[in-house]
């Protein structure tokens, strides 16, 4: 006789990662994640509560998922932002349906757009301010936030498929567009 398969949080979290990375967060489901994983919708709600529950270990993995993606990535510029921005608009084509998860969607993180794109404690932004020299933190504020909502939209530009640009491409622009913003 088989043996019975064992449900346990990891198994369902994976499978909601792998769901959700493959098909987007709209088709995630209980119905859905019992097929993806091989079980039933009970030991869904056995071992938690309710989708939303799900969800905010979904974001958490989502998460951590990002940072070692930006860890994974090489460094190809020592431009201030250019390796950042490269690796969230390289992340963004790659794994579309992650990104709109951690960045866009309305699952509440206990962590600011700040530390998200930070990596927590990986630091990546404060990378980015110790290859300046000379500047504020007050300065370096600014210059982040405008090198951000350019990097973002990109990004977001990229996850419409209305951004046909290689990676170099990319890299030039990000580089232009530092020295524009930063007077360098």
């Amino acid at each position: 006789m088989a043996r019975k398969q064992v449900v346990t949080r990891e198994l369902l979290l994976e499978g909601a990662f792998a769901l959700v990375r493959d098909e987007g967060r709209e088709k995630l489901s209980a119905r859905n994640l019992a097929s993806k994983c091989g079980c039933s919708t009970q030991p869904i709600f056995r071992i938690y509560e309710n989708m939303a529950d799900l969800e905010k270990d979904l974001l958490h993995k989502c998460e951590d998922f990002y940072s070692e993606f930006y860890k994974g990535s090489p460094s190809v510029n020592d431009t201030p932002f250019v390796n950042l921005g490269l690796v969230y608009i390289r992340f963004a084509s790659a794994y579309p349906n992650l990104f709109r998860i951690i960045f866009f969607d309305d699952i509440q993180s206990e962590k600011s757009m700040y530390d998200l794109i930070n990596g927590g404690d990986n630091n990546f932004i404060v990378g980015e301010f110790k290859k300046l020299h000379g500047v504020s933190m007050d300065e370096f504020s600014v210059l982040f936030m405008r090198m951000w909502i350019f990097i973002h939209g990109i990004a977001c530009m990229v996850l419409k498929n209305d951004f046909d640009m290689s990676e170099k491409e990319i890299e030039e622009l990000l580089v232009a567009t530092y020295i524009a913003f930063s007077g360098a």
